[in-house]
């Protein structure tokens, strides 16, 4: 008896070391590669200090953090999926533009790390279907966030202006800043996604997000006139001068100064242009909806969906989805609601959580939707984005050339499209 229990105790004992090591083990060791699209400072900051958290929270991994300009990303991306050692984790977009690689057996699977993490009971289920492809999860949401119209409310203000509900008194809007010297809408087309959001807008409103959607899907012909409706109604505000001129020689951010600088008072815009905007004068920036054109429409907002996925040759496959089970804990949400013009797709995050500003994007713009959709190069096919953005920047330039541009862009839809069959 004495012997048996002398036995246990050495086994016991040689099995502290071996324990040692294996709660090591559980907690992560080894190598990760985590590539992001974070550049600008507010979304670098973020970045860096989530991967300090993760380093904290997992000593025995060694983590390879890139930080990549957000443009300079998006060329990038393909280059880093079709690598033989890919990064293991990768910031992307959910909807079309994830399911575009999943759909090429580019990327892995991690329906586990959803089952593990009990995803489906906690993350908002609107965004379900955006994160898979065949019934399968490929995709991460960790936020979304609103777009809206931003204006000076300070200029709103001196000329006795309310934000407009209707598309009437939008355009009445314009018209009355115009008189006033001031150029009512400002926007910067240079790497042509902004330009996208008023198609996006126009769209839904005159047809619905159905209609959108089916469109983005390539299932109606860009020559359909009830497309041809929203470039006319578009055409409208480009014939009157209600854009600020040649739009294409600024990027976003340049945009911005326009409405800083009180030269221009509105601008379509994603939540995160605050942080573009100096920060002492956030209270003159306010938003309101797009506004409702047809009420018998359903409301459609873009409410795009940023996250993650786990390339399919990534050589650290179990740090990878350490990291992706750490990015989407409760933990991480509240960090990035306080420090990132983002909202959580977690649900049992309250709104009283969130400061007066997002709880007006949740309450005013995303609750009041019927529907939500990604944005129009999210939504589509990634070379139809590309040839559909192009358009919209030329119509710009050019809105006089509807029909042409309508025309090319049909004979592209037909192409790509085809080659999806």
């Amino acid at each position: 008896m004495q012997r048996d229990w002398t036995r246990r105790q050495v086994f016991k004992l040689g099995l502290l070391p071996m324990a040692g090591y294996l709660r090591a083990w559980a907690q992560g060791s080894g190598e990760l590669v985590y590539n992001s699209y974070m550049g600008d400072p507010v979304p670098r900051a973020f970045d860096q200090k989530l991967v300090a958290r993760f380093r904290e929270k997992y000593p025995g991994i060694r983590v390879q953090h890139t930080i990549v300009a957000h443009e300079d990303f998006k060329q990038a991306i393909r280059t880093y999926l079709i690598a033989s050692r890919p990064p293991d984790v990768l910031t992307w977009f959910a909807g079309n533009r994830m399911r575009f690689f999943a759909s090429r057996g580019l990327l892995a699977d991690i329906s586990d790390v959803w089952q593990k993490n009990n995803l489906e009971k906690i993350i908002n289920p609107a965004l379900h279907e955006a994160c898979k492809y065949n019934g399968r999860y490929y995709f991460l949401p960790t936020g979304y966030y609103w777009w809206a119209v931003y204006y000076r409310r300070d200029i709103f203000e001196r000329l006795n202006l309310k934000p407009p509900a209707t598309w009437e008194e939008f355009l009445g809007v314009c018209e009355r800043l115009k008189e006033a010297g001031i150029v009512p809408i400002t926007t910067g087309t240079r790497f042509r996604w902004p330009a996208a959001a008023w198609f996006d807008y126009l769209n839904m409103r005159l047809n619905g997000p159905k209609f959108h959607i089916d469109l983005t899907d390539g299932k109606v012909p860009y020559t359909d006139e009830r497309v041809r409706r929203v470039f006319e109604y578009w055409k409208v505000l480009l014939d009157k001068g209600y854009f600020i001129p040649n739009p294409a020689a600024y990027d976003w951010h340049e945009g911005v100064t326009f409405l800083a600088q009180g030269k221009a008072a509105m601008y379509l815009m994603g939540a995160f242009i605050r942080e573009s905007y100096p920060k002492e004068r956030w209270d003159e920036l306010d938003f309101f909806r797009f506004p409702i054109i047809d009420p018998k429409v359903p409301v459609g907002e873009d409410a795009p969906t940023d996250g993650y996925f786990v390339p399919a040759k990534a050589r650290n496959l179990a740090n990878a989805k350490l990291f992706l089970s750490f990015l989407v804990s409760r933990e991480v949400a509240e960090m990035q609601i306080k420090e990132l013009n983002s909202i959580s797709v977690r649900t049992d995050i309250p709104l009283s959580a969130y400061d007066p500003y997002f709880q007006k994007g949740v309450r005013e713009v995303l609750s009041r939707a019927n529907y939500t959709a990604q944005f129009y190069d999210r939504d589509t096919n990634p070379e139809m984005a590309e040839r559909g953005m192009n358009g919209f920047v030329q119509f710009m330039a050019n809105p006089g050339q509807i029909d042409q541009i309508l025309q090319g862009l049909e004979a592209d839809r037909k192409r790509i499209f085809a080659q999806e069959q």
